[in-house]
């Protein structure tokens, strides 16, 4: 049995994220249920991965989703609009990086973007706008946020 390992040589499915240069990179092993099972990734597969790079994006700034509907009266994030361009396919048994960086933060919406990556190899690209709502109405992203995020820039 040959297993696919990144570039770094990383496998299994204990791999961390980390802070690099202002982005937060994921790494995430493609498995069978990620497929359309013929072995190639099923389109709606990079969401949850991207949706992953989203949520440890703000675990590694120290701000924790379920932290922020726990303290702050019921907050959360949605995505609002996503731009999404699918560039080329991952297999089962790829690693696969998600890299995530914060691009435009406003009042109650900042944008993301992301790439899932194999290798050097963009596979998709997106913008992914989310908006921070309370009780389904738009509210101001709090500040111990927004103050992490510009200064992982």
């Amino acid at each position: 049995m040959s297993e696919r390992r990144d570039q770094g040589g990383m496998v299994g499915s204990h791999l961390s994220g980390f802070m690099q240069e202002g982005a937060h990179i994921l790494p995430i092993r493609v498995y069978y249920e990620d497929t359309d099972f013929s072995a190639r990734v099923y389109h709606a597969s990079y969401l949850r991965f991207m949706e992953r790079g989203r949520t440890e994006l703000l675990r590694a700034v120290e701000v924790a989703q379920s932290n922020l509907h726990a303290s702050m009266d019921g907050l959360a994030f949605v995505v609002r609009k996503m731009n999404i361009d699918f560039l080329g396919g991952a297999v089962m048994d790829d690693v696969l990086t998600i890299v995530t960086r914060p691009k435009e933060m406003r009042g109650a919406s900042m944008t993301l973007a992301q790439e899932v990556r194999r290798g050097d190899e963009v596979l998709v690209m997106a913008d992914v706008m989310v908006a921070a709502v309370r009780r389904g109405r738009a509210v101001r992203i709090p500040d111990e946020l927004r103050a992490a995020l510009s200064t992982s820039r």
